[in-house]
């Protein structure tokens, strides 16, 4: 019975990878099917990798410079006013937030940033929006809600806050430490084309993926973890997404974020987090907001304002190669000033070295 199941498993497995080839780009069919071959054997190197992916086309983001962390996000908004109008309708709208723990306010999104999207959105969307994210800390969402002063939010807007990990579940596949199929168990609302899901969430670097930005948030925030007092994670399935280390994590967030994607990101870059992120980095004072629906589009120029390496960071690499949003700057057209003047380069985790991993076995940029 037990190798029957496992039989299933697989065959379900390839049957899910098979039929997203059908559907996804050229570039998906050969990474898809041979994910093993892509993240960690050898790979043919990044311009025929790149060449090889379809060209998902020219791109907005938004860019705005200022001190006033609401009124930003509220601008950098406003571009994008009849998309996310026509987007929004008879959808349920979640503003996807990244708390990470009760106790780091610095690496909370702020509940100002939070103002300015409801600000935004109060007079083209009348239904009831939901504010959450899904923390798998001990303390559980709630308390990082209460902390970091989400309440008043109730009473200033038409707002339900919610934590995400109390919902029925999804499955997706992901890949194990010894590269065989793994399931995890996906809050059903970041599956659901019913929810038009906004990522926010402040630019901060990461103890083991070099940064955390739209993708990320929305990713690892996606797999559930029910908190209880006797066996503390009851549903706990964000640690799966480690298996496999570094590599792991990076190919891991590529499979999910193929369809655990916000609709639309925004990046609160008043005050950003450098150093040992995700929890005990330092203030990065920025003072910008960025923008846009396509949430690669959007990270790839936070990497530029960070001073990060784009081809660094593994699970967005991947995903530019697949054509899974825009990574070229010549084809992302920034509404606002030229961001260059104003990238400060983030101190990046003392780890930084074991972040690297990654891309053993791979060829690079050479030919």
């Amino acid at each position: 019975m037990e190798k029957l199941e496992a039989a299933m498993r697989q065959q379900a497995f390839s049957e899910n990878f098979i039929e997203s080839s059908r559907d996804r780009r050229s570039f998906i069919q050969k990474v898809a099917l041979g994910a093993a071959g892509l993240a960690y054997g050898s790979l043919r190197s990044f311009r025929k990798a790149a060449a090889a992916a379809v060209d998902p086309g020219k791109t907005d983001v938004s860019f705005v410079i200022g001190s006033d962390r609401r009124e930003n996000v509220y601008q950098t908004l406003l571009p994008f006013k009849d998309q996310i109008e026509e987007g929004i309708r008879d959808k349920k709208v979640i503003i996807k937030t990244n708390l990470v723990d009760p106790q780091t306010h610095l690496a909370a999104t702020h509940p100002d940033a939070v103002r300015g999207v409801l600000d935004f959105l109060a007079p083209i969307y009348k239904e009831r929006v939901i504010v959450g994210d899904s923390t798998g800390r001990p303390g559980g969402t709630y308390q990082c809600l209460v902390n970091h002063n989400y309440l008043p939010l109730k009473d200033e807007y038409k707002v339900e806050l919610v934590d995400l990990n109390y919902n029925d579940v999804g499955t997706m596949w992901i890949m194990d430490q010894n590269f065989h199929p793994l399931s995890i168990a996906i809050i059903d609302k970041f599956l659901d084309p019913d929810y038009y899901i906004i990522s926010l969430t402040r630019p901060k670097t990461h103890n083991g993926a070099f940064v955390t930005l739209s993708v990320k948030n929305i990713v690892m925030g996606s797999p559930i973890n029910v908190l209880t007092k006797k066996t503390r994670f009851l549903r706990g399935q964000k640690t799966l997404m480690h298996s496999g280390g570094n590599k792991g994590l990076n190919f891991n967030m590529f499979l999910l974020a193929q369809k655990v994607r916000p609709q639309f990101s925004v990046i609160d870059g008043l005050v950003g987090m450098e150093g040992n992120g995700a929890s005990w980095g330092t203030p990065v004072y920025h003072g910008f907001a960025l923008a846009g629906p396509d949430m690669l589009a959007v990270d790839r120029v936070t990497t530029e304002l960070m001073g990060v390496n784009f081809e660094d960071v593994g699970y967005l690499l991947y995903l530019a190669w697949a054509g899974e949003g825009q990574a070229d700057l010549d084809k992302i057209n920034i509404i606002g000033p030229d961001f260059r003047p104003y990238i400060i380069p983030y101190k990046m985790h003392d780890n930084i070295e074991t972040h690297y991993v990654w891309k053993e076995g791979l060829i690079i940029g050479r030919e």
